[in-house]
């Protein structure tokens, strides 16, 4: 490599898809640590090493780049298994979010997550496009799959599935503020593919 070509590496701007990764693991990092309230465009752009204008330029506010650095975030922890077992693999992935949420250190700024948006529109939009939609289509994509191999009855109502699952895990943390972990969710998964009728009901 010839010393112009390594000057120019070295001094020159980082890409933008590099710089956006940068940011979104900064806030990410930022709110599972310290909360919401410390994800403020000065604190991530000097931890991601970015330009504050840049932050202004790509999210309407803190709020929305903190809900985009969550799904960033927890993208890994919470991939969707297909091993062809519809009942293992929820109980994998629900006992991968309930670990997240208790473990990881998600449950309060989710919590706050949530809390802001009822109040604010950019943040609002963010998390139901950035985190809640895209989630929400990995569960009906791998419902359908069970569908399409007879798991699931063809007029199962994919939506309300999901409800259930994903759904008793918010209303214990935000609206009943009643603990809970992963011994819940093997009973959560049952009921939802199975019922509470009794047996030959």
């Amino acid at each position: 490599m010839s010393e112009t070509s390594a000057t120019r590496r070295g001094r020159g701007r980082r890409p933008a898809a590099e710089v956006r990764t940068a940011v979104l693991a900064a806030a990410g990092r930022i709110l599972l640590r310290d909360g919401m309230r410390a994800v403020t465009f000065d604190r991530v752009a000097t931890e991601a090493g970015a330009s504050k204008m840049t932050l202004y330029k790509w999210w309407p506010s803190p709020g929305a780049l903190a809900a985009e650095a969550y799904f960033a975030q927890s993208r890994d922890a919470l991939d969707f298994p297909d091993t062809g077992d519809l009942r293992a693999d929820l109980i994998t992935q629900i006992s991968a979010f309930v670990r997240l949420l208790k473990d990881g250190g998600a449950e309060k700024p989710v919590s706050e997550l949530i809390g802001a948006a009822q109040m604010d529109p950019d943040l609002a939009q963010a998390w139901s496009e950035s985190y809640a939609l895209p989630r929400r289509e990995l569960a009906r994509t791998r419902l359908r799959s069970a569908q399409r191999q007879g798991q699931l009855r063809d007029d199962a109502d994919l939506d309300i599935i999901v409800d259930q699952l994903w759904g008793a895990c918010y209303h214990r943390m935000l609206v009943l503020k009643a603990p809970f972990d992963e011994s819940i969710v093997v009973r959560l998964v049952d009921h939802a593919l199975y019922g509470a009728a009794p047996r030959g009901a």
